[in-house]
């Protein structure tokens, strides 16, 4: 059973995993050092581009703190608990939960990543309050839909070359998401992975004298303090029409959004649950006690996010990251390019953590060989896009507002996350290479 292949894993990782913001002052170091030894750079240029680089991501740290900060908000609202609640108390055993939360995740991370990585965490915590099993474990299932983001309605590197104008459309021309979202490789691939990721999250449910339990009390959100004030300020923070009004505006203006044609994006996402919160809440006293409950877990996306744009900026800047997938280029033939492609991206996605950054590194030299070996260019831009999805697994980066919301550590669920690294590994690479 795969409960004790991951046992090792478990305790390997909770042993020597250090917490994420150690883990992203130690790839600093490493990625540092590659620079200056791989790539022949002055370390004072190195330092230039870390510097230059390090607030590259703030109006992305900001959306991410969102997804925290809003998702919680609305979850917390009693309409939403209540359904979440129903829906939680269909599961009637641990394997149930597990199975239900993995595929809730899968299907929203593949409708939108902000999404996936909200309604995953927060279906998980209302589940770990009405059915025992390992909170570990079932936080890690949540997390694990979140690798077919990158081959699902939100692909960025799909979506990108689907794009009239795009930056390699005077190599590739303009590829319809027919050939990359919807083709027949990438649908099989998502049917496997919807198979295949609520089998493997079930079958490594531990055994009772192995689980970690929470207390369901310390999930409950903190009560609401009664307010007996007449004060004209605090009756406006009671004010349901003042709530009322901006919310309605707010869902009003997406109405219109939609109707227009537009798409999610993690902007819409972040709007959508925010207006939903307002009007669910009834009254901005109710709303800010909830935000205030919220913005406890997101100290770790406003302090990590940073490094990793300085190590972004110094893996594309001193060419360490062209030079990675050059390397695996070099030696790929038509028919290997995919797994290579796919491999690559993998390796690449633990240092530059960003759909569209790591598309604008490794297009470059990816396209030319697919043009050059003769291989199909769709499937070699799904390689790379999956490849970023796959290591996603175990990049603390993306996992910061799960753990947020769960109340939850990184190695607390890496060692279950690294054995679905494993198994999604050979899925995937079989299908790129032979589907």
């Amino acid at each position: 059973m795969l409960n004790a292949a991951a046992k090792p894993l478990v305790k390997l990782v909770d042993r020597y995993l250090p917490d994420p913001y150690i883990f992203v002052l130690l790839l600093s170091i490493v990625v540092f050092a590659a620079a200056v030894l791989l790539e022949q750079q002055s370390p004072l240029q190195v330092l230039q581009y870390w510097g230059d680089g390090f607030w590259g991501l703030l109006a992305f740290s900001m959306q991410m703190l969102l997804v925290l900060v809003t998702g919680f908000m609305l979850a917390s609202t009693p309409l939403i608990s209540g359904l979440l609640n129903v829906l939680t108390k269909r599961a009637k055993s641990a394997g149930q939960a597990i199975i239900m939360v993995t595929l809730i995740s899968l299907i929203a991370s593949w409708l939108n990543w902000g999404f996936g990585l909200v309604v995953g965490a927060l279906f998980a915590k209302a589940l770990a309050r009405q059915v025992r099993l390992d909170y570990r474990l079932l936080v890690a299932s949540a997390y694990s839909g979140f690798i077919v983001w990158h081959g699902g309605l939100a692909g960025s590197i799909p979506l990108t070359i689907a794009t009239p104008g795009h930056f390699s459309e005077a190599q590739i021309g303009v590829i319809s998401t027919s050939n990359t979202i919807f083709a027949g490789f990438n649908l099989l691939l998502l049917a496997l992975l919807l198979l295949a990721i609520p089998l493997v999250n079930y079958l490594m449910l531990p055994k009772a004298g192995d689980s970690i339990y929470v207390d369901p009390a310390k999930l409950e959100n903190t009560p609401l303090p009664q307010s007996s004030s007449e004060r004209p300020a605090d009756k406006l923070g009671n004010s349901l029409l003042l709530a009322l009004l901006v919310g309605f505006a707010g869902i009003a203006y997406l109405v219109q959004y939609f109707v227009k044609g537009g798409g999610l994006n993690l902007n819409i996402v972040n709007f959508l649950f925010l207006f939903l919160a307002i009007v669910l809440h009834g009254t901005p006293r109710r709303l800010l006690h909830s935000l205030q409950q919220a913005i406890q877990g997101g100290a770790g996306i406003v302090i990590q996010f940073p490094f990793y744009a300085g190590i972004m900026a110094i893996m594309v800047q001193s060419g360490l990251a062209q030079s990675m997938s050059q390397w695996f280029v070099s030696f790929a033939t038509a028919e290997t390019l995919a797994f290579w492609s796919f491999i690559s991206a993998g390796i690449v996605n633990i240092f530059v953590p960003s759909g569209g950054g790591q598309w604008a590194v490794q297009a470059p030299i990816m396209l030319p060989a697919a043009l050059e070996l003769g291989a199909d260019v769709s499937r070699i831009a799904m390689a790379v896009a999956w490849g970023d999805a796959w290591t996603n697994l175990i990049q603390p980066f993306w996992a910061l507002p799960v753990l947020a919301i769960a109340g939850l550590k990184a190695k607390d669920i890496m060692g279950f996350c690294l054995l679905q690294l494993m198994v999604t590994g050979v899925i995937i690479s079989l299908v790129l290479s032979f589907a």
